[in-house]
C-alpha cells in the first residue's frame, strides 16, 4: 500500500479495508489481522494500526472481543455505504453537477453515459 501526504495513514489505512469489505475480500465476522501483524505487512508504526482499528469500531466497522481481536462487524457494508454516500454527497456530487452544467450535459444523455460505462464493467 502506498500512501499519499494529503491524508492521515490511519485513515488511508481504514478506507483500504473499507473497500476490501465492499470488495467483499472480507466478510461479516472475518476476523482482521492483528494490530501487530497489520503494521508489520504495511510497515507502520502499531500506534498507527491500532487508531485505524479504534477508528473503524467508533463508526461500526469492526467489533472487538477482548482477549481473540478485531472483526469484521455484521453491518459494516451498510455503515460504510452509508457514510461513502454522504462523503460523495457533500464532498464529489456539488462538482460533478457544476461540470455537467458547464457541458451542458442533459439527463438523458448522462444516463446514456452511465449505462455505457456499467455495460464495459
Amino acid at each position: 500500500m502506498e500512501f499519499k501526504a494529503k491524508k492521515g495513514i490511519y485513515l488511508q489505512i481504514a478506507d483500504n479495508l473499507c473497500q476490501q469489505i465492499l470488495a467483499g475480500e472480507l466478510g461479516a465476522m472475518d476476523r482482521v489481522p492483528s494490530v501487530r501483524d497489520m503494521a508489520v505487512s504495511l510497515q507502520v508504526n502499531r500506534n498507527t494500526v491500532m487508531r485505524t482499528y479504534t477508528y473503524l469500531q467508533e463508526i461500526g466497522v469492526f467489533l472487538n472481543k477482548r482477549g481473540v481481536g478485531f472483526f469484521i462487524a455484521e453491518d459494516a457494508v451498510n455503515q460504510i455505504q452509508k457514510r461513502e454516500k454522504e462523503s460523495f454527497i457533500q464532498d464529489e456530487l456539488p462538482g460533478l453537477i457544476k461540470k455537467v452544467k458547464l457541458l451542458q450535459l442533459n439527463s438523458n444523455q448522462l444516463a446514456d453515459l452511465i449505462q455505457q460505462i456499467q455495460q464495459n464493467d
